[in-house]
């Protein structure tokens, strides 16, 4: 076997199951009950298990945890400088269009701005920054037969302007 390291365009030699899902994201914060008004009371997560002051398991339907927040080694903190590297968003995927359309209303009646709004052709995206200033995408995946696809077939992705009007129609 060779010890030369990959390009990292090279297929890996042996691909991750594709049971393999993203399971949780934490995010280290800087005040625990500013970001749980924020990922509670605005977005609607449930707490599932708190630890005081310094940590939270918030949950969409009752799992254990999609979302830990803590303030282990950052309360009081203030968030990373631009051109620093880190966590770019996370994405929270909501079932429908329907969903994500309840999902901006309760951000636009938070008064809280949108960096963003955009299709992508395979899904409609809501950008945005939680009181710590992590990037939060909030979306919805179109159905894969409505997904657009290059005559060859493989994905098409764009980023075209979202029509955030006709979400909240829906």
């Amino acid at each position: 076997m060779s010890t030369e390291p990959l390009h990292p365009l090279d297929p890996a030699p042996q691909p991750v199951s594709a049971g393999v899902k993203i399971g949780h994201v934490h995010l280290k914060v800087a005040d625990l009950d500013r970001a749980l008004g924020f990922y509670v009371g605005v977005l609607g997560f449930d707490v599932m298990a708190r630890y005081g002051s310094q940590a939270a398991f918030l949950s969409a339907g009752g799992y254990h945890h999609h979302l830990g927040l803590n303030t282990w080694e950052s309360k009081g903190g203030s968030p990373p400088p631009p051109g620093s590297t880190g966590l770019y968003h996370t994405a929270i995927l909501y079932p429908t269009r329907a969903a994500l359309a309840d999902a901006l209303r309760r951000v636009l009646a938070a008064g809280i701005e949108l960096d963003g709004a955009s299709d992508h052709g395979v899904s409609e995206a809501l950008y945005l920054r939680d009181p710590d200033q992590n990037g939060v995408e909030l979306y919805w995946d179109r159905p894969q037969e409505d997904w657009p696809r290059a005559e060859d077939g493989k994905l098409a992705m764009y980023t075209r302007r979202l029509d955030v009007p006709g979400l909240l129609k829906a």
